[in-house]
């Protein structure tokens, strides 16, 4: 055991340097600020205060949670549905599908949602489709739904990954044993396959939400700027503004709020499990 121990501490080490020492940087940065000198400073709150009576970082905020709240409603609805097919299919298949599902995580993410830029743009291969449908003349770049489309591309397949493994754990004989007491294929879903593949809707809502309440670069480019998200605003406060203090404090909110989110659906993970919280 103490072997084990003496291997966890580079472990140890690099988690302080990496985690734990920016972020007390930057719980430092959001409660003080800066004095005459280098060396000195000041504890203040008014970087929260101000956060907080500004309507106009409140709109931002709102706005920021109520995209990442339909983004994750429509990669659930989207993703559920693909897992579930791909859950049911033969292992040969399932194998060429997971594939299918994971080659465009191996291109950067800037890369592709520059692609959305070109697809997207006048003249480009979606609004040729949508003029040929009737919707001649509408913009689709620099818009809520081009961000919307965006984020639902790049986030889906945490989704639907999530979901597929938890599907595939659930143990087949239940399906069968449903079969065999009389339940029809809808009541074997809405009573056996829906709630075991919970746990796998639970981590996919997590890993959707956290990163789409918090994208930066995605509204940046196609929202053209336009559309302003809470990490448009840290990464304007931080690289544009020169306002660190200010930067960390909506940092540190948004973290709490990340945080408090993950121990509510920790809260519903072991509810739904049936168990109790160690």
């Amino acid at each position: 055991m103490k072997r084990f121990s003496q291997l966890a501490i580079p472990y140890i080490v690099w988690a302080a340097m990496m985690l734990v020492l920016p972020m007390a940087l930057i719980a430092l940065y959001s409660i003080t600020e800066p004095g005459n000198s280098i060396i000195s400073f000041s504890i203040t709150l008014d970087h929260y205060v101000k956060f907080f009576t500004d309507q106009d970082f409140l709109i931002i905020l709102w706005r920021s949670i109520w995209i990442a709240v339909k983004t994750t409603i429509l990669c659930l609805l989207i993703g559920y549905p693909i897992a579930y097919f791909i859950a049911r299919s033969s292992e040969k298949v399932q194998n060429i599908l997971v594939l299918c599902v994971t080659i465009p995580m191996w291109i950067n993410m800037l890369v592709r949602t520059y692609a959305w830029i070109g697809l997207l743009s006048e003249g480009g291969l979606v609004q040729r489709i949508a003029s040929f449908l009737g919707f001649w003349g509408k913009e689709l770049l620099y818009t809520e739904g081009a961000v919307l489309l965006g984020m639902v591309y790049n986030f889906l397949p945490f989704m639907i990954l999530q979901i597929n493994t938890a599907l595939c754990k659930m143990d087949h004989s239940l399906l069968e044993a449903s079969a065999d007491l009389g339940a029809n294929p809808v009541q074997t879903f809405r009573r056996v396959t829906l709630p075991l593949s919970l746990p796998g809707v639970i981590n996919g809502i997590t890993l959707v939400f956290l990163p789409a309440v918090s994208s930066f670069f995605i509204p940046k480019l196609l929202g053209g700027g336009q559309y302003f998200l809470i990490g448009n605003l840290i990464e304007n406060q931080f690289i544009t503004v020169g306002e660190w203090n200010f930067g960390s404090a909506i940092s540190m909110i948004m973290a709490v709020i990340m945080m408090l989110l993950m121990m509510v659906v920790r809260k519903v993970e072991i509810r739904n499990q049936g168990g109790k919280e160690e």
